[in-house]
């Protein structure tokens, strides 16, 4: 008798309670088919699947649909699924980013609009033009000016005013 026997003659000897499902059936599997310890080689694990009636060399047609993959192409595989979905979420999040960012424009240029209509009335930036363009020609008028003449003739003028003042009072 093999120690699988044994082990199994003991379970038999523990009486109803063990033969009988926990509702009260009868249980429909063949008990010297069911196996409480591991194998000792790969051949006594084919017989016992054959003993089942299913022969593990041979697959079914059912079973056939697709090759087994190693575990590495598994991995592999399931990776490549999670960097395609984080690169979904990332073009979902650069999308909204975009948006956001046409929308923080957009309000900038109507808040400087407004801020223009608002200091300078109407036609501001034809207003802002002319300031600019006026800046431009009184900048090289005075460019053009003989400084050291200007400086010479006006420094006596800003001396005598100075003195002025303390006179009068």
């Amino acid at each position: 008798m093999s120690k699988d026997q044994a082990a199994f003659d003991a379970e038999d000897n523990r009486g109803d309670a063990a033969a009988s499902l926990p509702n009260g059936e009868e249980p429909t599997i063949n008990p010297d088919l069911i196996r409480r310890e591991g194998f000792v080689s790969e051949a006594e694990y084919r017989a016992y699947f054959a003993e089942l009636g299913r022969d593990v060399s041979a697959p079914t047609e059912d079973q056939v649909g697709e090759p087994v993959r190693s575990s590495g192409e598994r991995i592999l595989e399931n990776r490549m699924q999670e960097l395609r979905w984080e690169l979904e979420i990332l073009r979902a999040r650069l999308h909204g980013i975009r948006r956001q960012a046409a929308t923080v424009v957009t309000e900038n240029v109507r808040w400087a609009d407004s801020s223009a209509h608002a200091q300078l009335g109407d036609q501001p930036w034809l207003k802002l033009a002319g300031a600019m363009a006026g800046a431009f020609v009184i900048t090289r008028g005075l460019r053009r000016l003989p400084w050291g003449t200007v400086v010479t003739t006006a420094l006596p003028l800003a001396v005598a005013a100075m003195n002025r003042k303390p006179a009068r009072r």
